[in-house]
């Protein structure tokens, strides 16, 4: 599946790498995805950063899609402007609103009637983790009635839980800060999430602990707002180049992320 990706990715980038080079095409380029005069890199804010989730400090964001669009702005020539939002969900529903310019998030059917997604850079496995002083041992003593599981309201983690778990309650919340304020709080028995941002959850919040068996996987992606077909064009040669000439790598270092996921190909 990895070699079918970067086949499909290469050809595409091999297609759109002329006409990138022409003059009047990146004028046009600059034009479509940096109207405003800046790159605006949508992105969503929890307690932990990921290869999708940032987090935001005194010193500014955090996160490999910054470190993604810091660099693709640099290649455009524009500065950089992040527009922070609570989940991946609300990014999606502002594609059509002229908020954001590009993204890096979970990708899905649904979500492709919104966007328009470029290459998949991260792959990730999604399960659960318990709160502290609960024992549940695995996935099957998880899915009981009687047990509450969240999740990130319109996600594909929420999509995903929901169709796994046939016995247990799965609710949607807003955003990752209310979640992860439930689990630490014991008032949740599981978070549903990817697996890289359980790790470092559980780190933080003592007693819990991450579960061994995995429910999906989910795929991270660059996306620009759908009819913008040189957007499109240059954040999948970005990409195709991103993944060959250690910019993603270094992207994952700079956050302390394992390359385990990385999709290079």
């Amino acid at each position: 599946m990895a070699f079918w990706r970067w086949l499909r990715d290469a050809a595409l980038a091999a297609a759109v790498v002329t006409v990138i080079g022409n003059t009047a095409f990146a004028a046009g380029l600059k034009e479509e995805i940096a109207s405003t005069g800046k790159l605006r890199v949508a992105i969503a804010v929890g307690p932990a950063g990921g290869a999708f989730w940032c987090v935001k400090s005194d010193s500014g964001y955090a996160g490999v899609p910054v470190e993604l669009g810091k660099a693709m702005a640099a290649q455009i020539g524009v500065p950089v402007e992040f527009v922070e939002h609570p989940n991946s969900n609300a990014i999606t529903d502002d594609a059509g609103k002229g908020i954001w310019d590009v993204a890096f998030m979970p990708k899905d059917s649904e979500r492709e009637t919104k966007v328009s997604f470029g290459p998949v850079y991260d792959s990730v496995e999604t399960t659960f983790i318990i709160r502290a002083g609960l024992d549940i041992p695995n996935m099957a003593s998880l899915d009981q009635a009687g047990h509450e599981i969240a999740a990130i309201n319109d996600t594909t983690v929420l999509r995903g839980a929901k169709a796994f778990l046939k016995k247990a309650t799965v609710t949607g919340f807003k955003s990752y800060e209310e979640v992860y304020a439930l689990l630490s709080a014991g008032e949740i028995d599981a978070l549903a999430l990817a697996r890289d941002q359980l790790t470092l959850i559980a780190k933080q919040v003592p007693g819990t602990k991450v579960l061994a068996e995995t429910f999906k996987k989910t795929d991270s992606a660059v996306a620009v707002p759908q009819k913008r077909p040189q957007s499109l064009a240059f954040v999948t040669k970005f990409m195709t180049e991103a993944k060959a000439n250690g910019t993603l790598k270094k992207a994952y270092g700079a956050n302390n992320l394992s390359e385990s996921t990385l999709l290079t190909q």
